[in-house]
């Protein structure tokens, strides 16, 4: 007998193979459907935790939707400004990437489903849709610029329903993170678009 096959045997003798086989291809029926809720004990209403886990996803949607906009910019910057706003670009995608973690996160707390893949992002999200190819760099800060007013117009409603069911740990997130962040891109991104003169005052 060869020493793989003794290897193949437990101690009553039997081929035992099948317990280091992976069960593979496994499906089976979602087990919570999209834009159902379970119940956490949060001391919320069905009614709190169904509107904030509604506009959680909306501003979730749309920030997937910035933040990879950001990583197509990052890449496909052009002209003087390259260096600068490539780092730009790259530090406010991560940015973003942080404050899906956080939002998506939310959503599961409250009992919710977060939207996570891309054809359903882009069935939800109220951004304008890029050119595929590169465009010029005031245009790629300016669509930077329209897709944060979006996020931050629903991170404002959010708050005002958060408001309404005295759900404190949304409007927290929102506050404290989603909006102050959006707030201090849009500054970043609108100081580029003054036009003023570089080496010699008017």
């Amino acid at each position: 007998m060869s020493s793989k096959h003794q290897q193949q045997r437990g101690k009553d003798g039997q081929t035992r193979i099948h317990e280091a086989q992976p069960l593979l291809r496994q499906r089976s029926p979602e087990i919570q459907p999209f834009g159902t809720l379970v119940e956490y004990q949060l001391a919320l209403s069905v009614k709190t935790r169904s509107a904030s886990v509604s506009a959680l996803n909306q501003i979730l949607a749309d920030t997937l939707v910035l933040r990879d906009m950001y990583k197509k910019h990052h890449w496909q910057v052009s002209g003087p400004t390259f260096y600068q706003l490539h780092l730009l670009f790259d530090k406010h995608f991560n940015e973003q990437n942080t404050l899906i973690d956080l939002l998506g996160e939310r959503v599961q707390t409250l009992g919710g489903i977060a939207v996570a893949m891309a054809h359903d992002v882009v069935e939800m999200t109220k951004i304008e849709r890029p050119a595929r190819g590169r465009e010029q760099v005031p245009v790629q800060i300016s669509r930077l610029l329209d897709a944060h007013e979006v996020v931050l117009a629903d991170t404002h409603e959010a708050l005002k329903a958060t408001a309404t069911g005295d759900d404190a740990g949304t409007a927290d997130l929102l506050m404290g993170e989603v909006l102050r962040m959006n707030e201090m891109h849009v500054w970043f991104l609108s100081e580029h678009l003054v036009d003023t003169p570089l080496v010699r005052a008017t």
